[in-house]
């Protein structure tokens, strides 16, 4: 599975953007996904992830009520709506995917990752 993150820019406090994560490959649609992020000078972290169906979603705290997380699999392609945005939230962004069904919040959870996509949000 190859992945490739698209649709960071830069934005104002408060404004909104989504990401996408379009995957090759037939087997998208059974691999859980996730979103992960590395803020300058700091490690890559957990955002949001999404079992294989879209049933079941998990984020992480500092996201929950503003980030959703979606995806379509007819489409194979992952989403990340990104809702009241703040300057912390400025990282780049990767997707990653994982054959195993339970999405983990760790990297080494995920097998495939996408290059990344930049997000600034400026105050």
């Amino acid at each position: 599975v190859q992945l490739q993150a698209s649709g960071g820019g830069l934005v104002q406090t408060g404004a909104s953007l989504r990401l996408s994560c379009a995957a090759s490959g037939r087997t998208f649609s059974s691999y859980a996904m996730a979103w992960f992020r590395q803020a300058p000078g700091k490690e890559r972290e957990f955002v949001a992830a999404i079992t294989w169906s879209g049933s079941i979603t998990y984020y992480a705290d500092s996201v929950k009520g503003r980030f959703t997380i979606s995806r379509d699999n007819a489409k194979n392609t992952v989403y990340l709506q990104m809702n009241s945005l703040k300057p912390e939230d400025t990282a780049v962004y990767y997707c990653a995917g994982s054959s195993i069904a339970v999405p983990s919040m760790t990297l080494r959870g995920y097998d495939y990752w996408g290059q990344g996509t930049l997000v600034t949000v400026s105050s």
